[in-house]
């Protein structure tokens, strides 16, 4: 598995990936109605610095990694994180979080935050939770799961 800069000819398999992802409803607190051009708007955001995931040519996951905050709080960093639902359980979420914890601390952050964790989405909870993340805290009834109706997010910190 190479994870590399996402270039501009990824943008189409970025969106095969992304797109799905935030129709669905149950992981992102975003509108699950985004038309193509806004979903790479929101994943390809001038704040964001965007990665993908490839085995054999083929892009299979893609993470983004930004500053969490402006000012005071720009030496967190953030990321959001997707695979695509084909590849899921080969291990790619698992390298995509790796390698941007590496790239966080190239980059100089401290820290990173994962601000809208949602509760049922059980396997991103303990991929988090493996690789060092802590609950430091939980947003009762924070986020409209499309199935389960009001579930809670949880905020994940961890040092670098």
């Amino acid at each position: 598995m190479q994870i590399r800069p996402a270039t501009e000819d990824d943008t189409y398999a970025i969106l095969d990936i992304v797109a799905p992802t935030l129709a669905a409803g149950d992981t992102y607190a975003i509108s699950a109605d985004l038309d193509d051009a806004a979903v790479l708007s929101y994943w390809l955001g001038p704040s964001h610095e965007v990665f993908v995931a490839e085995i054999d040519g083929h892009i299979l996951g893609t993470y983004y990694l930004m500053a969490n905050q402006q000012g005071g709080g720009a030496h967190v960093a953030n990321c959001g994180y997707m695979t695509a639902p084909a590849a899921r359980g080969r291990g790619i979420a698992r390298a995509m979080a790796e390698h941007s914890l590496e790239m966080a601390r190239q980059r100089g952050f401290r820290a990173m935050q994962f601000n809208h964790v949602v509760s049922t989405n059980t396997l991103a909870v303990a991929l988090w939770k493996k690789l060092g993340f802590a609950i430091v805290g939980t947003l009762p009834q924070a986020f409209k799961h499309p199935e389960h109706g009001y579930v809670d997010s949880y905020v994940m910190f961890r040092a670098l």
